[in-house]
C-alpha cells in the first residue's frame, strides 16, 4: 500500500460532531502509514491520538517526528499535541485498576481523557478485591468522582463492589488478564454485564480507550464552560 497519504481519509471534524474526535488504531497499520498521518496531522496543527502501538512503530514514530510526538510505552499510546483543556472536567473521573497487570489498559484510558483535555484524572492501582481493604482505604476518593472507569480481569469482581460504594457510574472495562478459564477476559466481561450492583455498564475487552471517550460522552451534557487551549 502507498504511504504518501493517497489512502488516508481520515475524519478531522468527528470531534466537533460527537464531542470524541477520530483517534488511530495502530494495530495492522505500518510504521510508515502511522508516519504519514502524523505528518498529516502536524501540517493541520490538529491533535492526534495514536492506540495500541508496539515497539517497532513507536521507534519508527518517534524518529520521523522527533518531540512532535510523544510516547507511553506502557499505555502503548502516541499523541501529537492535545484537544483543548476542559478545565470542567477536571476532577470528575477517577480509573482504578485491580492489579498492576492491568495497568497498561487502566493508563490507556488515563491518556485517553488527558489527550481530551482532562488534566486532573485519578489513577488508583492495586485495590483488587482480593485484599478489600486496599480499596476502602481509598473509597473516599473514589465517592468524589462522576464516574468511576474500574479495571480488572481474572474473575472482574472488582466492578460489583466499586458500584456498591461509589454514587458515580461506573465504567467497567475487562482485560485479557487471567489464565485458565479466565484467559482472554471473556469471564471478567461476563462479570461487568452480569454485575448485580446498579449504575455499571460495559466496554469491550481491554478497551481502556472506549472507556474514556464514553466517560468524556456522559459528562459532556452534564458540564458547563468553555474549553481552553493550552
Amino acid at each position: 500500500m502507498s504511504t504518501s497519504g493517497d489512502w488516508l481519509c481520515f475524519d478531522w471534524t468527528r470531534g466537533e460532531r460527537t464531542g470524541v474526535p477520530e483517534a488511530v488504531l495502530a494495530a495492522g497499520k505500518s510504521a510508515g502509514q502511522l508516519i504519514t498521518i502524523g505528518r498529516a496531522a502536524i501540517e493541520r496543527r490538529a491533535p492526534v491520538l495514536f492506540t495500541r502501538v508496539d515497539a517497532p512503530c513507536a521507534e519508527a514514530l518517534v524518529k520521523a517526528l522527533g518531540d512532535r510526538i510523544h510516547m507511553d510505552a506502557t499505555a502503548r499510546t502516541a499523541t501529537i499535541g492535545r484537544e483543548c483543556r476542559r478545565p470542567e472536567l477536571d476532577g470528575q473521573v477517577a480509573v482504578v485498576g485491580a492489579g498492576s497487570s492491568d495497568l497498561p489498559v487502566a493508563l490507556e484510558a488515563v491518556r485517553t481523557l488527558e489527550h481530551l483535555g482532562v488534566e486532573d484524572v485519578a489513577l488508583i492501582m492495586d485495590v483488587g478485591v482480593a485484599g478489600l481493604w486496599r480499596l476502602l482505604e481509598r473509597v473516599d476518593a473514589l465517592r468524589t468522582r462522576r464516574i468511576v472507569i474500574a479495571v480488572a480481569g481474572m474473575e472482574g469482581a472488582l466492578f460489583s463492589v466499586v458500584a456498591g460504594l461509589v454514587p458515580g457510574l461506573v465504567i467497567a472495562v475487562p482485560t485479557s488478564v487471567g489464565y485458565g478459564v479466565c484467559a482472554g477476559g471473556q469471564v471478567a466481561l461476563n462479570s461487568a454485564l452480569a454485575a448485580c450492583a446498579p449504575g455499571v455498564v460495559a466496554v469491550n475487552i481491554d478497551n481502556g480507550f472506549g472507556a474514556a471517550c464514553a466517560a468524556i460522552k456522559a459528562l459532556n451534557p452534564l458540564v458547563k464552560g468553555k474549553s481552553t487551549c493550552s
